[in-house]
């Protein structure tokens, strides 16, 4: 089995949050935090700072972890551990002709806490974190497609 370790972003600002539907084909429901598998060799913030920058052309902060999730495909032997953390913006803002370089996010936008409670989010604590504070931790779950 393949165990693949990313980061992902949870970013509020003006108290809403940064969410991306990355699906090369825009046909899924389903959004995540911006993010990505880490390369070795560089620290888990400046991977996450530069898979936001490829993901949505923003510049963040990265602050404490804040939840620890991870999911699998046990048909294709694929396994992901993610680490979230809190993150700031100092630099951008969204522009509808952003083009992700790795192809993969297709749609990014900022949900409102309603919004985001009425949305198809994974891992499905990621509303209640993102608006909370604290440590979380989502055991495996199979993964959603």
């Amino acid at each position: 089995m393949t165990l693949r370790l990313a980061v992902r972003s949870v970013l509020i600002d003006q108290n809403k949050l940064l969410l991306v539907n990355a699906w090369k084909s825009k046909l899924s429901t389903l959004w995540c935090a911006p993010g990505g598998g880490v390369n070795a060799g560089e620290s888990l913030p400046d991977n996450l700072v530069r898979e936001v920058q490829e993901e949505t052309g923003l510049t963040i902060a990265v602050g404490q972890p804040c939840l620890v999730n991870e999911f699998h495909n046990p048909r294709k032997g694929f396994h992901q551990v993610e680490v979230f953390f809190r993150c700031e913006l100092t630099d951008g803002s969204l522009d509808e002709n952003w083009i992700d370089p790795g192809g993969v996010v297709s749609i990014r936008r900022w949900f409102s806490r309603e919004e985001a409670k009425r949305a198809n989010i994974k891992p499905s604590s990621l509303t209640t974190l993102a608006w909370g504070n604290g440590l979380g931790y989502d055991s495996l779950e199979h993964i959603v497609f």
